[in-house]
């Protein structure tokens, strides 16, 4: 059994500066992740704009369990366990969608948006003392969810840290995000994009913030970008913003050492942001910016404003589900399914009061970055693949995370800095991993 693991031997399998190939290949390890982390965290569920009224509903994984995410007739948020509670019948098969109630497909059980039994066929049938009010008979519901600035959470841990203790520093992430909107509020909008690996979850993160990489991994698309000499005065029917983002995975060690990384005590991560030319600017200057940014200050006063779009941050990593960046208006979802196989789900969003066109960028960017037709995310499910089948062998056991460790910076809080090209972030998720897995979270 999973939970038979000594705290010691997981603490052997982590280091500062490397960790065991187990913790990507043992099915053991892999099974006590979804009880320790991913059963004990405020995971990412959904965005309230998904779900804006009663009985609108989207589906969605807490490690081992399938959820369901309503909104109640009462306007509440729901988290239910989408699994019948008479004979374990999945419930909803749907992604999302609107519903008056949930109706099992094997024996007709209804249940309300909030979980509770509405409604069986053929009563007579039951015995007298059968009572739809019995909790017993209700849908399992999460113990714990919260909504932070219309970003859901929940948790399958009755006790724990609060939200915002878990979220730490980084609730200004989704702060900046949501202040982007010169409306103060974001919308989920278009496509959702959904794709798998044959690899570990944690591959995904190791290399979210990982900031040597793109040279080698992307070295194709790069060489493509560099081979397309642009003239950059010339229109073009994407505003080069996806030559720019070609041409930016090829910077060289100089500008990837100009970057900061940071990483947290719970796990969480950025980097600097390196998109600095054309559309993907921090505050640009064409027709489309200019008319945002004035609907921007309109709304803050020029200094705030200023600052809102100074916030230059890639891929803010919220341990163990997460990833955003506010300034392409874009979320990535990862979900572990087995010790080898993930799940990651991309969507971008609308700021509500910003011109037409700046959301037409997002979907460029997810496109770009985070689609089945992406350059970039193929690349890296490669590098995942090819890294869980060389791991299939026994020897060498370590994996080799010490790039940068000499440059860390940590204060008394566990925040920790460097420089762009070490394996910070790294460092920080897996502090986060033993903790939580030795119960010292």
């Amino acid at each position: 059994m999973p939970d038979t693991i000594a705290r010691e031997d997981l603490g052997r399998l982590v280091h500062p500066d490397r960790v065991h190939r187990r913790l990507y290949t043992d099915p053991a390890i892999f099974a006590l992740e979804m009880t320790r982390i991913f059963g004990h965290c405020w995971l990412f569920l959904a965005h309230e704009s998904q779900i804006p009224s009663p009985g609108d509903f989207v589906r969605t994984r807490m490690g081992r369990e399938d959820v369901i995410v309503t909104r109640g007739r009462d306007g509440r948020i729901h988290g239910l366990v989408n699994r019948c509670a008479h004979r374990g019948a999945q419930l909803c098969a749907a992604e999302r969608g609107h519903v008056q109630a949930f109706t099992c497909p094997y024996h007709a059980w209804t249940f309300a948006l909030d979980g509770a039994l509405a409604s069986v066929p053929h009563r007579q049938s039951l015995p007298p003392g059968f009572d739809l009010k019995d909790p017993r008979l209700a849908l399992a519901t999460l113990p714990r969810i919260e909504s932070y600035r219309g970003f859901v959470f929940g948790s399958l841990a009755a006790e724990g840290e609060s939200l915002a203790e878990f979220l730490g520093p980084m609730t200004e992430a989704i702060g900046n995000f949501v202040d982007r909107a010169p409306l103060g509020e974001i919308e989920q909008a278009g496509g959702i994009a959904r794709q798998e690996f044959r690899g570990n979850w944690k591959l995904h993160h190791e290399n979210a913030n990982d900031t040597l990489h793109p040279g080698f991994v992307h070295e194709s698309s790069v060489a493509a970008a560099r081979a397309d000499k642009r003239d950059y005065a010339t229109p073009a029917f994407d505003e080069h913003q996806t030559h720019t983002q070609m041409l930016s995975n090829g910077f060289g060690v100089r500008e990837w050492q100009s970057l900061a990384l940071t990483g947290f005590a719970g796990g969480h991560s950025y980097m600097g942001g390196f998109y600095k030319g054309g559309v993907l600017a921090p505050d640009r200057d064409d027709p489309v910016w200019r008319d945002y940014r004035a609907a921007l200050a309109a709304r803050h006063g020029e200094e705030k404003t200023a600052r809102i779009l100074a916030e230059d941050r890639f891929n803010n990593l919220l341990y163990p589900n997460v990833s955003l960046n506010a300034q392409y208006q874009q979320i990535r979802i990862v979900q572990p399914l087995a010790v080898d196989r993930t799940r990651v789900i991309a969507f971008c969003f609308r700021l509500k009061g910003a011109p037409e066109a700046l959301f037409h960028r997002a979907v460029r960017f997810l496109t770009n970055l985070s689609s089945p037709a992406s350059m970039i995310l193929s690349d890296d499910i490669e590098i995942f693949e090819r890294v869980q089948s060389g791991l299939a062998n026994g020897v060498p056991e370590w994996l080799d995370q010490s790039r940068g460790l000499a440059t860390d910076r940590v204060d008394n809080s566990g925040r920790r800095e460097s420089t762009g090209i070490s394996e910070l972030p790294h460092r920080a998720q897996y502090g986060a991993w033993l903790r939580y897995m030795t119960g010292g979270a």
